[in-house]
């Protein structure tokens, strides 16, 4: 069997299904979650083709419509040490329930990853991450000239950088 194919069975089903898994042109679906709401940008690795920031619950749905032809990367929390507050639990919470929607098909990525992929430093923060995308494709641009991330903002930069982070990752 060619490595790029893969099986799943579903509970209560005689039958498996079977996914040729083609690394061209597969588009990445990379979250930044959050407590409340949860960012999210859709890359196929030159363009972006989706993007958006919604509340957390509304992404669920959105999941399970792109979940057969994209790769889900999600942006995960890491232990540094420091005492954390009820958003940082909540914002776990969010993250197992994606998971869950996926049936456990995930990466999760953790923001030092990011950091050091992008900006080769793990001191970066958030305009550095930026400024570093930036320079790698261009400036956002205007609405008569858009630039490969025109419309980013906020946490859709941080769902940009995962998603770009996975996409060099992959190798796709």
């Amino acid at each position: 069997r060619p490595r790029n194919v893969w099986r799943v069975r579903r509970m209560g089903q005689g039958h498996a299904k079977t996914r040729r898994n083609h690394h061209v042109n597969m588009k990445i679906f990379a979250i930044d979650p959050g407590p409340t709401e949860s960012a999210f940008v859709i890359w196929d690795g030159s363009t972006i083709l989706d993007k958006g920031k919604v509340p957390s619950e509304r992404l669920l749905p959105l999941l399970g419509s792109h979940e057969r032809d994209c790769r889900v990367v999600c942006e995960m929390i890491a232990c540094y040490g420091m005492a954390v507050g009820a958003e940082v639990f909540e914002t776990c919470v969010w993250i197992g329930r994606y998971l869950e929607k996926l049936q456990g098909n995930m990466e999760r990525i953790k923001r030092l990853e990011c950091k050091m992929h992008l900006c080769h430093s793990a001191r970066a923060n958030d305009s550095n991450i930026r400024q570093a995308l930036i320079d790698r494709f261009g400036p956002p641009g205007k609405k008569a000239s858009p630039g490969v991330t025109f419309g980013l903002s906020g946490d859709m930069w941080a769902a940009f950088a995962v998603a770009v982070t996975a996409h060099d990752k992959h190798n796709l």
